[in-house]
């Protein structure tokens, strides 16, 4: 049986790092796997920091081929909806996501990452993630309303054993900043009805085609498993939007769907809020991992 990261399940943790890095000039793909590999947790009980690894598809699927979950393909051409709006691609080559119970230890961890890496990767991107009221979005809004629970979300986040890249995740990381003027300027009524839920306890209303609930549906598209985290200062905040599945095609039928290509209006959430970032990632078990670790 495969072994996924165990870091993708660890909730409750209070402060994230999603660190993306492209590989140095002149480094070889599979030698860059095996750096990435070698990273190792802080080992202890207390305080510890949880290290999840990805790579761009391509390129885990260039040195890992049959760990690969089939038909993956990274985020490398912006998607643009009937309404304008824009999904950016900026994807990279690898992802280190590091969570722990205080930003302290994130940060050493963090650091000790980047120096460790530094003749094999450079750092392009860095976003710091923060919870928000325990489990709010910065809309306000309960986050993660429909997340299945712990028990199922092996079935819905990793490849299941038998298949090709059996206990890897793909993962689609984006960040999503908020026009928090405008938001707020709404009622409450107004934000739910762009929602489709209530904002004191999520309860689901009757959805609108063009709110939120509607155009992300997953008794229509799919599960998906979510770690999604607050950002940001004052100035510029928002979503960074952390899905897993099984599966890519879920992911990318959800974003389809929020911008209006297919069948159906856009989500009506695009109007107050816009991604700035957007990438996908293998996952790869544990055990997938821990082969090039060996060789590091």
């Amino acid at each position: 049986m495969a072994t996924p990261q165990t870091g993708i399940f660890a909730i409750g943790t209070s402060s994230h790092a999603y660190l993306e890095l492209d590989v140095a000039a002149g480094m070889s793909t599979a030698a860059a796997v095996e750096r990435v590999a070698s990273l190792r947790e802080p080992r202890t009980t207390i305080g510890g920091v949880n290290l999840v690894a990805g790579f761009r598809p391509e390129l885990w699927a260039a040195v890992a081929p049959s760990a690969t979950p089939p038909g993956v393909a990274g985020f490398d051409e912006a998607i643009v909806g009937v309404n304008g709006s824009i999904l950016p691609a900026t994807q990279h080559d690898i992802v280190i996501w590091l969570t722990g119970a205080s930003y302290d230890v994130v940060f050493d961890l963090s650091r000790a990452v980047v120096m460790s890496l530094s003749d094999t990767a450079v750092l392009e991107n860095e976003i710091v993630g923060w919870p928000y009221h325990h489990d709010l979005d910065l809309t306000g809004f309960i986050d993660g309303t429909e997340n299945p629970s712990l028990v199922e979300a092996t079935t819905v986040a990793i490849v299941p054993d038998g298949a090709p890249g059996a206990g890897s995740s793909v993962l689609l990381l984006q960040q999503w900043e908020h026009d928090a003027i405008g938001w707020e300027a709404m009622s409450i009524e107004a934000q739910e009805d762009i929602i489709g839920r209530r904002k004191a306890d999520s309860e689901e209303l009757d959805p609108k085609p063009t709110s939120h609930v509607a155009r992300t549906d997953q008794d229509t598209f799919g599960k998906i498993f979510r770690r999604n985290i607050a950002y940001g200062t004052l100035r510029d905040h928002g979503t960074i939007f952390v899905g897993f599945c099984r599966e890519q095609r879920t992911l990318a039928a959800m974003l389809d769907s929020m911008i209006g290509r297919g069948d159906g209006p856009p989500d009506r959430l695009t109007s107050v809020t816009h991604a700035i970032t957007g990438a996908y990632y293998v996952i790869p078990s544990a055990d997938a991992l821990a082969r090039f670790g060996a060789n590091a």
